[in-house]
């Protein structure tokens, strides 16, 4: 299969070194293990897709991600100022493009549904907003579209499933948040050989477990960004096709439909060389090789090529900015402050922590990027500015 294994697998990516000692074997890794075993080699974006969205044993169908007592805690789960804040951007976008009577509102990935529920506490402020909605979440996790059912139980607007975002009639203006989606999407990896940029592949070793290797597949010159060709030996490229592919259909169903979109991810603005395939277990960096199935999975946006992809659709895009840019731009900092009036001491230092946490530069303010896609000649704030 022209798979090259290196002496011993490496784990984190080849970033981090594996926890010590020997961990159960997984379902999945058992399974992984069995199909490359008969098939050969995959890819890394074929072992991410396995890993988070295996009908029987990935991640999202079987594990609780979300909160103290899951792997990670976002934006939204922080403090209810981030939907809040997003739900009266949407509103006011709406009306920048002329309150269309019909529209799809949608969020893939919703996590346990708690940024929609926040941002519909203040879009049903808007009576017209509200009757114009219809209400989409993209998930594929039986176990987590009922939380988030669960989560929306009491909403002004009952939300619809759909397992992606093709089965949603391209028929009204689209009106989309994605708060990380695209880095749980599958990317390839490229290593740098003698034989130009060679697709990186999940294999097994001689003891028959899993490592990181390079198989035969090379990356053409035309999709090596400009940054990545003084590049040394050995170094790592990612690529996200199915991240711009979705970027795409979005773009085109905004500029021909109207509406927007709002993306926010940790990632990186400019196209560059660098291994950030990373997992997450228990709020901790563990081995990407040695928990398929039962650790996160994520990978940085390269929101350049995201930009591309959008812009190439025919629609507009604003930024991408900062998260902490984008919230004190909608007014983060006056929100918390009336949230905060009258309240105990200690009520209004955990509003004070939950602002650092979201904007602040030390914590998701930096790491957090934030694009927003219209159609021509729209340009919502803060991206007006």
């Amino acid at each position: 299969m022209g798979f090259a294994p290196p002496a011993r697998p490496r784990g984190g990516g080849g970033r981090r070194q594996p926890v010590s000692g020997r961990k159960p074997e997984t379902r999945l890794a058992a399974r992984l293990k069995r199909r490359i075993a008969a098939d050969g080699p995959i890819t890394v974006a074929d072992f991410m897709n396995a890993c988070l969205s295996d009908p029987e044993d990935g991640y999202y169908m079987m594990a609780e991600p979300f909160g103290a007592g899951g792997d990670f805690i976002t934006a939204p789960e922080v403090s209810q100022l981030f939907g809040e804040l997003i739900g009266a951007w949407l509103v006011h976008v709406w009306r920048l493009s002329g309150s269309p009577p019909h529209f799809h509102l949608v969020e893939p990935g919703p996590g346990r549904g708690t940024l929609m529920a926040d941002a519909l506490r203040v879009a049903r402020l808007d009576s017209d907003f509200m009757k114009a909605a219809h209400l989409t979440l993209v998930e594929t996790s039986p176990r987590l579209r009922e939380k988030q059912a669960e989560t929306l139980a009491k909403a002004p607007l009952k939300p619809q499933f759909a397992s992606h975002l093709g089965e949603i009639a391209d028929n009204a203006p689209l009106f989309l948040v994605a708060n990380e989606f695209f880095d749980a999407l599958p990317i390839h990896q490229h290593i740098l050989t003698g034989d130009g940029w060679r697709e990186r592949m999940v294999g097994l070793d001689d003891a028959g477990e899993l490592c990181f290797g390079i198989g035969p597949a090379s990356l053409a010159s035309p999709d090596v960004p400009a940054a990545a060709r003084n590049a040394a030996p050995g170094a790592v490229l990612e690529t996200q096709p199915l991240s711009n592919a979705i970027a795409t259909s979005i773009g085109e169903r905004i500029a021909t439909r109207g509406g927007a979109a709002l993306v926010i991810d940790y990632g990186y603005l400019r196209s560059a060389p660098g291994d950030t395939l990373q997992a997450i277990y228990r709020h901790e960096f563990d081995p990407v090789l040695v928990r398929p199935g039962e650790a996160d999975l994520t990978a940085h946006v390269n929101f350049e090529a995201l930009g591309h992809a959008f812009r190439s659709a025919g629609a507009q895009v604003g930024g991408p900015m900062t998260q902490g840019d984008f919230l004190i731009g909608l007014g983060l900092l006056e929100r918390a402050g009336q949230l905060g009036a009258g309240k105990p001491a200690h009520v209004q230092e955990r509003i004070r922590a939950d602002v650092e946490r979201l904007a602040g530069p030390d914590a998701m303010g930096t790491l957090f990027k934030v694009l927003a896609v219209t159609k021509q000649g729209l340009s919502p704030p803060p991206f007006d500015t």
